[in-house]
């Protein structure tokens, strides 16, 4: 019985990505879709916009690296739009969203959007609508298509910036906003993902990215497998072996399932598991006082601070310890900069942005929103690979210059 259901989830799943995919010889050949991101500065959560429904209204969300599909907060107002529907319960389409749906016996496709911010989850509706795509390509034009999304209750909006109306999931799900994209228009499962502390983009490509990057960023990425966990399937894990200080590295014992690394979007600066904290934090103190830096006082939430008022400035931030982590092998490795391990948090004080993540934490870091600025990453989904660079920096690019490149624009 239990081989015949993932049969059928299988068969359902290539059904409906078959039946998706229909639409795409309807479009005009494009190029990329692309989603234009700001920081919010007083909740530090990167915000995107869409225009959905009918009329199409101009809807912002939240980027959730790591969430299973688009949820907006709309419960309570389903007559807003006139091509909205309720998807079944016993439509392929929820099946491919819900493999539990067969358990339900509701009428509607029931989804659990979560608010991955506030760490609130609700029961909410399956819907489908109209989502218009702005594309790169020479006409500049968008393209309508039916996406599926969660219809929650608009409690679950706590906690989000001001104006949003939900989180644009980009996780390894078949409905993630990526994958429906993918699925959509015929196109390769992948992403590139550029934040910026201002102008950042989200970039769904036909495969050919070396157009769209800033000059020699493409060529410079590094790859590191995608690492699937069982308990959260839907984000993104890579190996972690090692970590550096300025060369030397730190002796660890990993506790059994740790030794992983989760990136995220939504928490803005990286915590690590508690024991992994402890000698970390000691090591960049060391290296830190070594390099004539200056301990002052903790400022919350972080824990080691440093008098930044004769600290020079490099290409890559401030003149900073350089923090290394070794991933699937000695040879690839993710190297931190000055400008992505320190935070500015006055005029004469920058802090360590890794904070204690408690002994609780499953992994041994995960890599918050603030390590991941200015580094373009590749998501290939369907090699199931992470591409990186942060050449970015080092040739005093930044993700502002890629989201400019593109038309920023200021509409939210």
């Amino acid at each position: 019985m239990a081989a015949f259901l993932h049969f059928l989830l299988l068969l359902c799943s290539f059904a409906y990505n078959f039946n998706t995919s229909q639409s795409k010889h309807t479009h005009p050949q494009q190029k990329g879709a692309i989603f234009h991101v700001t920081k919010d500065l007083s909740t530090l959560q990167y915000v995107t916009q869409i225009h959905h429904g009918t009329p199409l209204q101009p809807t912002n969300l939240v980027i959730d690296l790591g969430g299973p599909f688009l949820w907006l907060g709309c419960a309570s107002d389903s007559g807003s739009s006139s091509s909205r529907t309720l998807i079944s319960h016993s439509s392929i389409k929820c099946l491919s969203a819900n493999p539990n749906t067969l358990k339900s016996k509701s009428s509607k496709c029931e989804t659990f959007p979560q608010n991955r911010i506030t760490q609130m989850a609700t029961q909410g509706d399956l819907a489908e609508d109209i989502i218009a795509l702005p594309f790169v390509n020479v006409s500049k034009t968008t393209v309508d298509s039916l996406f599926l999304f969660s219809c929650a209750p608009k409690l679950l909006l706590k906690g989000l910036a001001s104006g949003a109306r939900g989180m644009l999931g980009l996780g390894r799900s078949r409905v993630s906003v990526a994958s429906q994209i993918a699925a959509a228009f015929g196109s390769k499962p992948q992403f590139i993902l550029c934040l910026s502390s201002s102008n950042g983009v989200v970039l769904h490509d036909n495969g050919e990215y070396g157009s769209y990057f800033v000059s020699g960023v493409s060529d410079s990425l590094t790859y590191t497998p995608l690492v699937t966990k069982v308990d959260s399937p839907h984000e993104y894990f890579i190996n972690l072996k090692s970590i550096r200080v300025n060369g030397k590295q730190l002796s660890l014992n990993y506790k059994e399932g740790l030794g992983g690394i989760k990136l995220s979007t939504v928490v803005p600066y990286s915590t690590m598991e508690s024991s992994v904290y402890s000698v970390f934090v000691k090591a960049y103190e060391q290296a830190a006082v070594a390099m004539n830096m200056t301990r002052v006082d903790s400022v919350a939430p972080f824990g080691l601070c440093f008098g930044s008022k004769n600290i020079d400035g490099i290409r890559v931030g401030s003149r900073a310890p350089v923090v290394d982590l070794g991933l699937q092998s000695e040879m690839v490795k993710w190297r931190i900069h000055g400008r992505n391990s320190m935070v500015q948090v006055s005029d004469e004080v920058m802090c360590l942005g890794f904070l204690d993540g408690g002994l609780e934490q499953k992994t041994s870091i995960v890599l918050g929103a603030h390590q991941l600025e200015d580094t373009p990453l590749h998501f290939d989904l369907g090699a199931s690979m992470l591409g990186f660079s942060y050449s970015t920096l080092m040739d005093q690019n930044t993700c502002t210059d890629l989201g400019l490149g593109f038309g920023f624009k200021d509409s939210m």
